[in-house]
C-alpha cells in the first residue's frame, strides 16, 4: 500500500508540472498582443542585432523551441516564430537569453554543453554495454560482468538525468536574469510582468518535470537491474 501511495505521488509530482506549464503556454498563446508591433520571430531577431549578434539566425522549426549553440542558431515553433501572442515573444526572448548566455562564455551554459556532448557518446557505449554485458555472462560464466548493466543504465538513463539538472539554473538564467528585465524594458506593459514571468516560471519547469521523470525511470530500471 505504501509502496503504490509512493508511485503515485512521484506521478503526481511528474504529471502535475506538465499538465500546468502546457495549461499557462497554451493560455497567453490563444490571440495577439495589440501592444507587440512584430512577431516573436521578428522579436528575436531585434533583440540579436541589438546586442550585435547579427550572426545568429533565427528560424522555424518543429523540435521545439530551443537555441543551438553549434549551429549559432535560435530556433522558434511556427506558432512563435508567427505569433504576436505573449508567449510567443516570452519564448523567443527567452530563446534570445541563451544566446546571450553562449556569446557571453557563461560557464554554467558552458558545462551544460560539454556535459551534453558527453552525454551523447555516454549514451551510446551505454546502449553497447546494455548488449555486451549479458552476453559476457553466458560466455565467461563471470557474473561480475554483470555489474556492466548497472554502467550501462547510469550511462543511458544517469547521464542525461545529470543534464537535466544542470539545465535548470542555465533555464532559470536565461529567463530571469536575460529575458525578463530585456523584456521589462519597454516590450512589455506592466500589466504584462506577472504573466510573463508565470511563462517563464513554466518554461523552467518543464525540466524540473523532465528531471523528476528520469530519476524515477533510473529507479526502476536499477530495481530490474538487482533481481
Amino acid at each position: 500500500m505504501v509502496y503504490l501511495l509512493l508511485i503515485l505521488l512521484l506521478l503526481a509530482a511528474i504529471l502535475g508540472p506538465q499538465w500546468w506549464v502546457q495549461r499557462v503556454l497554451s493560455r497567453y498563446n490563444q490571440r495577439p498582443e495589440d501592444n507587440f508591433p512584430g512577431t516573436g520571430g521578428e522579436l528575436a531577431r531585434h533583440l540579436l542585432n541589438q546586442f550585435g549578434l547579427g550572426h545568429v539566425r533565427v528560424e522555424t522549426t518543429e523540435n521545439g523551441d530551443h537555441y543551438d549553440p553549434a549551429a549559432r542558431s535560435v530556433r522558434l515553433t511556427p506558432d512563435k516564430f508567427n505569433g504576436k501572442t505573449l508567449t510567443a515573444i516570452t519564448v523567443a526572448a527567452h530563446e534570445v537569453g541563451h544566446a546571450l548566455q553562449h556569446h557571453a562564455g557563461e560557464p554554467m551554459f558552458a558545462w551544460r554543453n560539454r556535459l551534453a556532448m558527453a552525454t551523447l557518446w555516454g549514451q551510446r557505449l551505454g546502449s553497447f554495454l546494455l548488449f555486451a554485458s549479458p552476453l559476457l555472462v553466458v560466455l565467461t560464466r563471470a557474473p561480475q560482468f554483470g555489474i556492466l548493466s548497472f554502467l550501462a543504465a547510469f550511462l543511458l538513463m544517469g547521464m542525461g538525468i545529470l543534464v537535466q539538472l544542470v539545465t535548470i539554473p542555465v533555464e532559470m538564467d536565461a529567463s530571469f536574469n536575460k529575458a525578463l528585465p530585456l523584456l521589462e524594458n519597454g516590450y512589455l506593459d506592466e500589466s504584462q510582468y506577472g504573466p510573463a514571468r508565470q511563462i517563464l516560471r513554466a518554461a523552467a519547469w518543464t525540466y524540473v518535470a523532465a528531471s523528476l521523470a528520469g530519476l524515477l525511470n533510473f529507479w526502476r530500471w536499477m530495481q530490474i537491474l538487482r533481481k
